[in-house]
């Protein structure tokens, strides 16, 4: 199924934001992200002149080094393309996240690092869909020492194995405590009404 068919409409604007998981062999695992803008029309810009109809507006690009907690062993950013000389300063900012983990408090955590005239509104907002392919990417990652079996039981967890919710449940429609989902591979969570 596709969007319906729109208003008649002219294109203006582009942001692809492309992101891809990588697992190292030294046991690390390494998130990156590039987000692109470009514009459909010549722009004259304050800093950098005229800038012909397809030149990156913005540029950049970041990579968080995780371990299996999800800790930030390492960060890089980098500023390809930006409309204004400070943009490219503030790479260092980033590292002050190293330490930090992709969990609850992971938007606190980026906020008190380079949020505001620390750091880069684009990388920041960056960090936040890193942070879901981050969960994409270690979450499905099965363990090369245990068969299909062990590792499906381990997505079925029993009372015993499950002290806290886990945090993905009532986050969307197909993980309600009242779905079918949880009732069936964490039914020890499921509500039958709230």
């Amino acid at each position: 199924m596709a969007l319906s068919t729109p208003a008649a409409r002219r294109h203006m604007h582009t942001r692809t934001i492309h992101c891809e998981g990588f697992h190292r062999e030294d046991g690390l695992w390494d998130i990156e992200a590039r987000i692109i803008d470009t514009k459909t029309y010549a722009v004259d810009e304050p800093m950098r002149g005229l800038r012909a109809a397809g030149l990156h507006v913005h540029d950049m690009q970041a990579r968080l080094t995780l371990d299996d907690a999800m800790t930030v062993r390492d960060i890089e950013v980098v500023t390809n393309e930006a409309p204004y000389n400070p943009c490219f300063t503030v790479a260092p900012a980033y590292k002050a996240l190293i330490g930090a983990r992709l969990a609850a408090g992971w938007r606190k955590a980026v906020a008190a690092a380079v949020g505001g005239v620390k750091g880069c509104t684009h990388l920041r907002e960056l960090l936040f869909p890193m942070a879901t392919v981050a969960y994409q990417t270690l979450g499905s990652w099965p363990d090369k020492r245990k068969n299909a079996a062990q590792v499906q039981s381990q997505l079925i967890m029993d009372e015993n194995t499950a002290k806290n919710k886990p945090y993905f449940i009532d986050g969307c429609k197909a993980w309600d405590s009242q779905g079918e989902v949880v009732a069936q591979l964490y039914p020890m969570h499921f509500q039958a009404s709230r």
